[in-house]
C-alpha cells in the first residue's frame, strides 16, 4: 500500500517531474540571453569569424549639441560603449501630441556590444531631457575584423 501511494500523488497536487520540467523551462528562459552571449563569444573565439549581431550601433537624437555631448561623455565613461559619433544639425519632423513639429537636433551614433543595449537605453532616458527620447539600435552585419577586436576590448569591464 505505501509503494501505491508514493506512485501515485494525492489529487491536487502537481508531480514531482512536472515541478522540476517547469524549474528548469523557467531557468532556461531566464538565463537565454546570457548564454546566448557566452555561446557566440566562444563561437567567435573558435572560429576566428565575426558572428552578426554580437554588436550594435544605437541611434538617439539630442535637442542640442551640449546635451549630446554630456550624454556621450558619460556613456563612454561608464563603459555602456566604445564609440560616439556625434552629428549636429539633424533636421526632424515628426508627429508629437497629434500635431506635426519640426526641430532640429543632434544625432548620436554610439557602438557598443549588443548585450549592454538595456543598460545603456536605461541610463540614457534616466538622463535624457526628452519625455520620450528617440533611441533604438541596429545590429552591425559585418566589420573590419581589428575594428572590432578593438570595440570589445574598449567597453569590458
Amino acid at each position: 500500500m505505501d509503494r501505491l501511494g508514493s506512485r501515485c500523488p494525492l489529487p491536487g497536487y502537481a508531480r514531482p517531474s512536472f515541478l522540476i520540467c517547469l524549474l528548469i523551462l523557467t531557468a532556461s528562459l531566464l538565463t537565454y540571453p546570457v548564454l546566448r552571449t557566452v555561446s557566440l563569444q566562444l563561437l567567435s573565439l573558435v572560429t576566428g569569424s565575426y558572428v552578426s549581431g554580437t554588436y550594435s550601433i544605437v541611434f538617439v537624437n539630442c535637442p542640442n549639441e551640449q546635451i549630446a555631448r554630456d550624454i556621450a561623455r558619460a556613456i563612454l565613461d561608464k563603459k555602456l560603449a566604445a564609440s560616439v559619433n556625434i552629428l549636429p544639425k539633424a533636421s526632424s519632423l515628426y508627429y508629437w501630441n497629434g500635431e506635426i513639429e519640426e526641430a532640429t537636433e543632434v544625432l548620436l551614433l554610439i557602438k557598443t556590444k549588443t548585450s549592454k543595449i538595456h543598460m545603456l537605453s536605461s541610463y540614457i532616458r534616466s538622463v535624457h531631457p526628452f519625455e520620450i527620447p528617440e533611441l533604438f539600435s541596429l545590429p552591425m552585419d559585418q566589420g573590419d575584423a581589428h575594428y572590432l577586436r578593438w570595440l570589445e576590448e574598449a567597453t569590458e569591464e
